[in-house]
């Protein structure tokens, strides 16, 4: 009792300087609670979505087993079923209703400003039929349903986002054809709708319109009559199917749809999670720093409790119950805080599209206990060593004056193992720049990364007394005596300053690696864009739908276009000549793709592999199968015969762009498909005529007025959008690191405060000999530059060794340009001075407010 008595009065006499370390606790665990209860609530979303949505048995296309539904097939247009399976499945025993449904993804709807009205954020556009089953989820809250070919009805989300009304001309661009219709009603959930923009016609025009003919659904709804069980109705429908198609009761449907989910959430979950774990280990340093310096200040005071009979196990135990308070505190506010900023995610997602109403957010019990246990014990373990330390503080040191001798014979330890380890780091990255496959390569890579992160964290303190000094010389010897003292107090406690620095190396160096291989990525496209792609433009949508045969014929049109080129994707089961098949995607393009995209050869012309029932391979391919010129591959194509082709080209498979593709022509490929199998083109490339590139890219983009989902984009445009997606990538990373930089700066603030406390008397000591408030507080300033820099200097040099590791394994996939972004490293060194100042303010503002005479009689 006494011990806990103890330390709670210690705990409460030290809360201002515990309180940084409480806001690190806080802020990781609320990452990682907000990042749960997020997930959590998106599940119970999707949950009562499927809940509700699915039938009580759905009759599918085999094709469609495990894909969306509604997703389109190779031509555009979704798998279909015929109305001969649903007149069936109306037969079958314990059928009360059955109702042949459409839903195509494949669609685009826009306004009649010509405004694209589908959703944000990656979600689909949905179209389909109106069924009674569409009445389970949804109400139709004005107008009617469709009853003609003029007819839509809207969902409400959509309706207040584009500011849709009834009577609204909209026009579906579908592989079909365009049509328009209006707006004769809209329709609410009775759940969260996620995002999907939904438009609903009558059932004929769906069919015609959206699957081309009349007769044929993407899937069956069947409701099971009282008293029959969905198992029971799934085996009679299977009896008068047959297994022809793929049947699920309402449970097999919804957890097919959880599973699919979980896939996607669980990515974001265990990414978001591990920027929550490099925090807690960033927190890890501010804390064991935090208990250091306490234990140190408290030097007499322990050992005057060890001269009055207090066991080494007692102070020990008295420090860690510290810790355990610390990790208490700081993880149930940090629990509460991850609610807030679960609901802040959902507002986020709302913004890009995604709804999520905060009616379903879920808090289940697992979360505040992984968020308590998390914070309790990574702070309790991060205090375990001044603990000990605490521990070892013998009764004589109520003689000494507070501190406690620095240990040399662990100095050099440690130092021995900091070189052991960064040494074993620096061998593994470089073998991972000698690896000529991935996969081991990048195993490599992750044992470098940790063990030269170990190992810098380990060196930090002789590091610190080299570095230090240097930074000094170039930076701090510029303010005279100032900055000579801020120089020495920053060299004072080596330990304490490389903690204090490596909590901020964490960060920097995974900012400075990412910069790396996302500038080496976009040096590298751009290197091979400038080197192979021979096309004046490249015309495709953001979201990998198929170019409509309406729009490319516009294109065709266009004045001053020397020529376009098709590029269609076929699946096909390929068999070399050894008898090893698999499945396969072969390009099939016009002849011109040649010119378009100029490939290095290993054997042959690219052209040849446009003659009739020619094909050409990849180097690999060929290398792997012994595939040699003049062999003959059997092809399989997908809703086609198959073929026997000649393999009449072998490209290199040295670049990143289409990288061991297959290439047939166009005419080949309609040899042995028939049209109403033929893919769609999922981009063209077009070419000016000489002098006309100005005006045949105005031309084409005037032809695609009607069609706003496709891009017209030269090589600058394309360029561009790449280094814009990465650069977007790369900032969603870079704020998420925010996170565990802002609770490195915390540390230092911490450092500082405590170092101030540390030096109360020797503070009032200079003052009393003439130093002045300004001068204290620019002391003081400075030391936390120099720490920042320190800590900068660390990460930067480290992040930079790991991105240009990781850009070998890069070019193992073709992206072989090194790029180094100089002007982000030193926009970093630099932001982190000033990061070193504003860790400073308040600590330099609490030493310039001191007593001077209170300060000198401070013990």
């Amino acid at each position: 009792m006494t011990v806990l008595k103890t330390s709670l009065r210690n705990f409460l006499a030290h809360k201002g300087r515990m309180a940084l370390s409480a806001v690190a606790v806080l802020l990781s665990v609320a990452f990682v609670s907000g990042t749960l209860v997020f997930t959590d609530t998106m599940n119970t979303t999707f949950d009562k979505l499927f809940a509700v949505t699915a039938s009580d048995v759905s009759v599918k296309t085999r094709e469609k087993a495990g894909a969306e539904e509604g997703a389109p097939s190779q031509t555009g247009k979704p798998e279909t079923l015929p109305a001969a399976a649903l007149q069936k499945v109306k037969s079958a025993e314990g059928v009360k209703s059955a109702e042949g449904a459409i839903s195509s993804t494949s669609v685009t709807v826009v306004d009649a400003e010509n405004k694209n009205l589908g959703a944000k954020g990656g979600a689909p556009t949905v179209a389909g039929n109106w069924t009674d089953s569409d009445l389970r989820a949804m109400e139709i809250s004005s107008g009617h349903a469709p009853r003609g070919p003029a007819d839509v009805l809207v969902d409400a989300d959509t309706a207040d986002k584009h500011g849709l009304g009834l009577g609204d001309e909209v026009r579906t661009i579908t592989v079909t054809g365009d049509f328009t219709a209006e707006v004769s009603g809209i329709a609410s959930f009775k759940v969260t709708n996620p995002g999907a923009a939904l438009f609903y016609f009558d059932t004929p025009t769906a069919q015609r319109q959206l699957l081309g003919e009349k007769g044929l659904f993407t899937y069956i709804s069947v409701t099971a009559a009282d008293g029959v069980s969905h198992d029971r109705l799934k085996k009679n429908v299977a009896g008068v199917l047959g297994d022809t198609y793929k049947i699920s009761t309402a449970k097999e449907a919804s957890d097919e749809g959880r599973e699919e989910l979980g896939q996607f959430l669980n990515v974001m979950k265990y990414a978001m999670l591990g920027f929550a774990g490099i925090a807690f280990l960033v927190g890890v340093f501010l804390i064991v720093n935090t208990f250091s310096m306490l234990v140190a200040q408290r030097t007499r005071e322990i050992g005057l409790m060890r001269a009055i009979g207090s066991s080494r196990k007692q102070i020990n135990r008295s420090v860690l119950f510290e810790a355990l308070l610390l990790g208490v505190v700081g993880s149930l506010t940090g629990v509460a805080a991850g609610v807030g900023l679960a609901i802040g995610l959902m507002e986020l997602m709302g913004s890009l599209g995604m709804n999520l109403s905060t009616d379903d957010l879920t808090v289940k019990w697992t979360t505040p206990a992984i968020g308590l246990a998390l914070g309790v014990i990574v702070t309790v373990v991060a205090a375990y060593v001044p603990a000990r330390r605490a521990g070892k503080v013998s009764p004589m040191a109520a003689l000494r004056d507070a501190g406690t001798p620095a240990d040399g014979k662990s100095g050099w330890a440690r130092a021995a193992i900091g070189l052991l380890l960064t040494g074993a780091g620096g061998l593994a990255l470089l073998a991972t720049a000698q690896a000529d496959q991935a996969k081991g390569g990048s195993l490599l890579l992750g044992v470098g990364v940790v063990l030269t992160l170990l190992g810098f964290v380990v060196i930090g303190p002789l590091l610190a007394g080299v570095v230090v000094r240097v930074l000094s010389t170039l930076v701090l010897r510029m303010f005279g005596p100032v900055g000579r003292m801020a120089e020495r107090n920053a060299l004072r406690n080596p330990r304490r300053t490389g903690a204090t620095g490596a909590a901020l190396m964490i960060g920097l160096a995974l900012v400075a690696c990412l910069s790396v291989v996302g500038s080496s990525m976009v040096a590298s496209a751009t290197d091979e864009l400038d080197r192979s792609v021979g096309a004046d433009f490249i015309i495709q949508t953001g979201t990998g739908q198929p170019i409509v045969p309406q729009a490319q014929k516009a294109m065709e049109k266009a004045e001053g276009v020397e020529h376009i080129t098709q590029y269609r994707m076929l699946a096909a089961k390929v068999t070399a000549p050894g008898g090893k098949a698999a499945q396969e995607t072969i390009a099939a393009t016009d002849p011109t793709y040649a010119q378009d995209l100029r490939r290095d050869m290993v054997e042959g012309e690219q052209s040849a592999a446009y003659g009739k029932n020619a094909i050409s391979v990849g180097g690999d391919y060929a290398e792997k199968h012994g595939v040699k010129i003049g062999d003959t591959l059997s092809v399989a194509f997908t809703g086609g015969e198959t073929a026997e082709l000649r393999v009449a080209a072998i490209t290199s498979d040295e670049g990143s762009m289409d990288q061991g593709a297959k290439y047939i022509s166009i005419d080949t490929a309609e040899r042995y498909i028939p049209a109403e199998k033929m893919p769609q083109n999922q981009m063209l490339l077009a070419s000016a005529k000489d002098g006309q590139t100005e005006e045949a890219q105005a031309a084409l983009k005037a032809s695609l007025a009607d069609y706003p989902q496709y891009k017209v984009r030269d090589q600058t445009d394309y360029k561009k959008d790449l280094q814009d997606q990465i650069g977007q990538l790369l900032n969603i990373v870079y704020g998420l690191l925010a996170l565990a930089i802002i609770v490195a700066v915390l540390g230092v603030v911490n450092t500082l405060a405590l170092s101030v406390v540390e030096r109360t008397r020797e503070i009032g000591l200079m003052r009393a000999i003439g130093l002045s408030r300004r001068q204290l507080r620019r002391m003081i300033r400075l030391e936390s530059v120099v720490i920042a820099l320190f800590g900068a200097l660390l990460g930067l040099g480290l992040g930079m060794g790991w991105g240009m590791a990781a850009q070998k394994l890069l070019a193992l996939e073709g992206l072989k340009v090194l790029e180094i972004p100089w002007p982000t490293i030193g926009m970093v060194f630099v932001a982190s001075a000033f990061v070193g100042l504003f860790a400073a303010l308040v600590p330099a503002f609490r030493a310039g407010r001191m007593n001077v005479l209170n300060a000198i009689a401070t013990d």
